[in-house]
């Protein structure tokens, strides 16, 4: 019988199609670290399948320098503009292709779950969330883009998925209770 394996790199996806945010993590048991984040900037190149094809290399480049054993992906909101519906779409299949050709597996959730997972609050503006990932993961610069923040708030999501109930079936109610039972487990 294989030991189950104590470390896990996530790297999460913010898609867009005129900034991509990301962000990496190392989740050591009920641990988690930061590895990097940052953005993919698009906003200078006018054509879309130019930034479509950037996206996908430039994920290509994260997967391989990074090695995640899983992505997590923000799932595209829902808005009144098709044609921004149809670009983010598209702009989420590109990076979710560059996962598939390296054979890693893909999980994918809404931004209302990424932001009560992270926060507590479903509605939680970008610098809320951000603000809640400079204490979790005890890091002081501000991202020059909120994007990379998202990045690394899917990340963290999806790691949170697996350990905030830590295989004893608890739910917590919002960061206060989590951190008050989880002292060990919080930078």
């Amino acid at each position: 019988m294989l030991a189950e394996k104590k470390e896990r790199v996530i790297m999460g996806i913010d898609p867009g199609t005129a900034i991509m945010g990301y962000g990496v993590i190392l989740e050591k048991g009920s641990k988690i670290e930061l590895i990097t984040m940052g953005v993919v900037r698009m906003d200078h190149l006018d054509d879309h399948f130019l930034k479509l094809q950037r996206i996908f290399e430039k994920t290509i480049h994260l997967l391989d320098e990074y090695k995640p054993d899983t992505v997590a992906l923000e799932a595209p909101f829902y808005g009144k503009n098709i044609q921004v519906m149809l670009k983010l779409g598209r702009a989420q299949g590109i990076a979710m292709a560059a996962a598939l050709s390296r054979n890693i597996p893909i999980n994918e959730y809404a931004p209302r779950k990424i932001k009560q997972s992270i926060t507590g609050n479903g509605s939680a503006g970008k610098e809320q969330v951000a603000a809640m990932l400079q204490r979790l993961l005890n890091f002081k610069e501000t991202p020059e883009f909120l994007d990379a923040t998202d990045g690394l708030a899917v990340a963290v999501c999806h790691s949170f998925q697996k350990i905030s109930t830590g295989g004893k079936g608890k739910t917590y109610s919002g960061w206060e209770s989590f951190v008050t039972d989880n002292k060990k487990r919080v930078k």
